[in-house]
């Protein structure tokens, strides 16, 4: 009886130990694949984030990148603006003198007063992107006409 008492106790505890351990496993598997379907459930969601948010990515990036190229612009127009309004100023051409710094397709406008010159640079800036509006960058340098020097002929 102790062989079998100790057989059927180890059989019935292993069986019961088999048993519920593979119970357990078995709700585990089951509890897994409920967290798994449950997760399944957010599958693809980068990918839809992901098409929604492009758009929006690309769009500020043009934007920045315009931005940067209106800023750049501006700065050469301003460049162009001094140069065009100190040559003038000391009785030389300043027309000729912005168009050597100009950006392309400026349009340089000289004014020359009794004691001041004043220049104004535009320049169009192309816009990242089809179909947008054409943005303009204006900048103005003003110089005192040097004593001594005939009136600059614009």
């Amino acid at each position: 009886m102790p062989v079998g008492g100790r057989g059927a106790v180890a059989g019935t505890a292993a069986g019961a130990g088999r048993g519920s351990v593979a119970g357990a496993r078995a709700g585990g598997d089951r509890e897994a694949l409920a967290a798994q379907a449950a997760a399944g459930g957010d599958r693809g969601s980068f990918t839809a984030e992901l098409a929604a948010g492009l758009p929006a990515l690309m769009l500020l990036l043009l934007a920045g990148l315009t931005v940067v190229s209106a800023a750049t612009t501006k700065a050469t127009c301003l460049d162009a603006a001094r140069e065009a309004a100190l040559a003038a100023s000391r009785g030389e051409s300043g027309r000729a003198a912005g168009v050597r710094v100009a950006p392309a397709g400026a349009d340089i406008s000289v004014e020359v007063g009794q004691e001041r010159v004043t220049v104004t640079v535009r320049a169009p800036v192309r816009t990242l992107g089809a179909n947008l509006p054409r943005i303009t960058v204006a900048a103005t340098a003003v110089a005192a006409v040097e004593p001594g020097v005939p009136l600059p002929a614009s």
